[in-house]
């Protein structure tokens, strides 16, 4: 993407309505996304087996900290990208392909 399309916008964008509704909703999806999709990956499936890390990142930290092995960070994260896969999938399954459109 060429640098001049690259939109900065006004100070006075912050108090417009549309834009303070549009921020109130990605606060909630995030909300929601992380309390009850991480949440729940950690609470319910994997705390107790794996430590629940989810995230490819926070293993890189665990491995990074010496908390888990060379060996361990490399399944979990072929695990997890394996898991987003499928996930996304079921999504394109689930919502017979809808697709989000901005």
């Amino acid at each position: 993407m060429p640098i001049s399309r690259i939109a900065i916008g006004s100070p006075a964008e912050v108090g417009q309505p549309d834009t303070l509704k549009a921020a109130l909703a990605e606060f909630i999806s995030m909300l929601s996304f992380v309390f009850a999709g991480e949440g729940s990956g950690m609470s319910f499936m994997g705390a107790n087996i794996s430590g629940g890390h989810v995230n490819p990142a926070v293993i890189f930290g665990a491995f990074i900290g010496g908390h888990i092995t060379f060996i361990r960070t490399i399944l979990y994260w072929i695990a997890q990208l394996l898991g987003s896969v499928v996930a996304c999938l079921l999504l394109k399954f689930s919502t017979g392909g809808l697709v989000r459109i901005n």
